[in-house]
């Protein structure tokens, strides 16, 4: 009998649509004039001006210069609304508000973080499948957008009240080197398939119930069901950027925020998502990048397989 993949650790706080509109427009700058102090005087954001301008830190500013502001719904970040949370209450998706904001890693946020994103007649001119992406989330999506947001404490003042669970912290550094999950036959390699396909990491042949352990020490950033396709799926997060995924779970055995140690056994491998054998589905990311995971795993009968 196959077993529901547990809830996630935390619920993300609902959004409220509320941002306001900014018409484009051009904003001279005044001697004293920092790109911040631009951002608070027209309501948009840092990096939203930073994208648009072609700016790069430390975004150093000359007198007379003409900076471009962007239009655009600007929302303002309150306690424990997440990433993902604001692009689909806004009807966008997440990974284009990323890169619209310049935001990297580890892409948290803070309260109180102006958001950019499109007007209501640009979502309004979407076709249906583009606005139906808003809510077909991905793994990048949960790496990226799935923290909630933090407060912001100034120096020498007390901790605030906690609204929600604290983003979940990856290890300061990598060791380098990942082990095999578990031991089978992979069933398709990491790359592009036919009819436009493309795998995102490579798929193991297993039977059910099969453990599958940790690739290398980390802790727990996501651990539920909340992508149709991948069933029940973990994430990892290992320092430096790191992270793997194990997908296809018909059993997890950790939570978020859980720290394990390479070898651990973190989930029972299944045939959940959209598959019809069981398999594990097993990536390796650096950031947001997807890199085969055949080139950063022990030859086959090695030693220091798992």
């Amino acid at each position: 009998m196959q077993k529901p993949a547990p809830k996630p650790a935390w619920v993300a706080r609902k959004v409220v649509a509320d941002g306001a509109e900014v018409a484009p427009s051009r904003v001279t700058v005044a001697r004293g004039d920092s790109l911040s102090r631009i951002a608070q005087r027209t309501g948009t954001s840092v990096g939203a001006l930073a994208v648009e301008n072609r700016l790069a830190p430390p975004y150093i500013l000359q007198p007379g210069q003409v900076i471009r502001v962007p239009g655009g719904r600007y929302h303002k970040v309150k306690p424990g609304e997440t990433g993902i949370a604001i692009a689909q209450a806004y009807g966008v998706r997440w990974s284009t508000v990323a890169t619209a904001n310049q935001l990297s890693p580890p892409y948290t946020l803070e309260v109180g973080d102006v958001l950019r994103l499109p007007t209501r007649q640009v979502v309004a001119a979407m076709s249906l499948a583009e606005r139906a992406k808003a809510f077909t989330l991905d793994i990048d999506d949960l790496i990226t957008g799935s923290e909630p947001a933090e407060p912001v404490r100034s120096a020498g003042s007390p901790p605030p009240r906690p609204t929600s669970p604290p983003p979940v912290a990856e290890p300061a550094t990598f060791a380098g080197r990942f082990f095999w999950p578990l031991e089978g036959q992979i069933l398709s390699r990491f790359g592009a398939k036919p009819a436009g396909r493309y795998n995102d990491g490579i798929n193991i042949r297993t039977p059910a119930g099969t453990p599958v352990k940790a690739a290398a020490d980390g802790v727990v950033a996501y651990a539920g069901d909340g992508i149709a396709g991948f069933g029940g799926l973990i994430l990892l997060k290992h320092g430096d950027g790191w992270v793997t995924a194990y997908a296809h779970a018909e059993e997890l055995l950790v939570a978020r925020g859980d720290k394990v140690k390479r070898g651990d056994i973190v989930a029972r491998a299944g045939a959940t998502g959209s598959v019809d054998e069981p398999q594990l589905h097993f990536e390796i990311r650096r950031g947001r990048t997807p890199v085969d995971p055949l080139k950063h795993l022990p030859a086959r009968g090695s030693s220091a397989l798992n």
